[in-house]
């Protein structure tokens, strides 16, 4: 399966969905990778994985193969991680024809896409992600960047792969916990833009945490179609790309007051609960339409609550995070299942109240 993304009306690069990694040597050659050393960049547990085999496909296909590893975890998404990428590549002598490969999650994606960006002013890089939240979400739109500080993405540029291969079967070597990580953002995708979508996604819940590859397959090609087009209009996030940034600004708050202990689907699962209570008490959502969506949390395996932060000190992190705008928060709120727009007037009380809701060291929710 091929997913075009285009950029004023020509398309920049596509996203590829197998079942292996063997077609990925033939999809790199379209790109006249024969002349070009790669780096393939991985955390320590993708390329204990995978490494071996992804090299060994490639390794004939081009003039060098070198790796470069760092330690698993969001922890290690930082500039001083680049750093050891740049020298790696200094000392491999590579230049501005060769070329970056981000084999594995949302922290491996988003470390090399900024590298890319920034080494000699830019050189090419191709997303492989491995894990669903990677595969939905951070792999495709060309946001780059690494974390400052315990703050989200604070460092970053835009830089566009040159394709995006996704394997399938990788999906099976997760943990139900990082699987379901993933489901964050795909119920996100239905949420701001397809009811039918997620509505689709409930009624596949069984096979969906079977993992059944069919199914996977059709509701990954799904949620990348709905991020494409949303890119595709805005790719440097001037207007309504902001909306894909449902549940992240309540989320990246209690994602760095957890230092990160949480998942980021997680805290985005918890972060969209709260924006949606917003809208429910705004009589934007039905009482149905809300409680349905945070029961959905539990049926695949996502937050409805947490403990241990004030929450006071997440209303106070907002006030840091990158949508910040003339001092205002670009919330984003739904008007209905499927349809979601961006809010500036969200008050400190409105936001104190949903985060309480979802605390659940201030009460048990109903």
């Amino acid at each position: 399966m091929c997913i075009p993304v285009k950029k004023d009306n020509e398309t920049i690069y596509h996203i590829y969905l197998e079942e292996s990694f063997a077609k990925l040597p033939e999809y790199l050659g379209m790109l006249g990778i024969r002349n070009k050393r790669l780096c393939i960049v991985s955390d320590s547990i993708v390329d204990a994985r995978y490494g071996d085999e992804v090299a060994e496909l490639l390794n004939d296909r081009c003039s060098k193969v070198v790796r470069f590893v760092f330690p698993a975890g969001e922890e290690h998404k930082t500039l001083d991680t680049v750093k050891l990428l740049y020298r790696k590549l200094i000392e491999n002598g590579f230049d501005r024809n060769d070329m970056l490969v981000a084999l594995g999650g949302g922290v491996v994606g988003d470390l090399t896409g900024y590298a890319a960006a920034t080494y000699l002013r830019g050189i090419e890089f191709i997303q492989v992600p491995t894990t669903l939240l990677s595969q939905v979400d951070s792999s495709i739109g060309g946001k780059t960047g690494v974390d400052f500080d315990g703050y989200k993405n604070m460092v970053g540029a835009f830089c566009q792969p040159k394709l995006v291969y996704m394997n399938i079967t990788a999906l099976n070597t997760l943990n139900d916990e990082q699987f379901f990580c993933g489901m964050g953002e795909i119920l996100k995708h239905g949420l701001i833009k397809d009811a039918d979508y997620y509505e689709w996604v409930i009624e596949h819940m069984s096979e969906i945490s079977e993992r059944k590859s069919d199914v996977l397959k059709k509701m990954i090609s799904a949620s990348c179609e709905i991020k494409r087009e949303v890119v595709e209009k805005d790719p440097t996030e001037k207007g309504d790309r902001a909306l894909l940034n449902f549940g992240h600004t309540i989320g990246h708050a209690i994602e760095k007051l957890m230092d990160f202990k949480m998942l980021h689907g997680q805290c985005v699962a918890l972060g969209y609960v709260a924006a949606s209570y917003i809208s429910y008490k705004r009589e934007l959502l039905s009482a149905e339409e809300f409680f349905e969506i945070r029961d959905m949390n539990v049926g695949f395996n996502l937050p409805i609550s947490f403990d241990g932060i004030d929450t006071n000190k997440i209303l106070e992190v907002t006030k840091s995070d990158k949508k910040m705008e003339a001092g205002k928060i670009k919330f984003i709120l739904l008007k209905g299942i499927g349809h979601a727009f961006i809010d500036k007037t969200v008050t400190d009380e409105e936001i104190l109240d949903a985060v309480n809701y979802i605390n659940a060291d201030c009460h048990i929710m109903d």
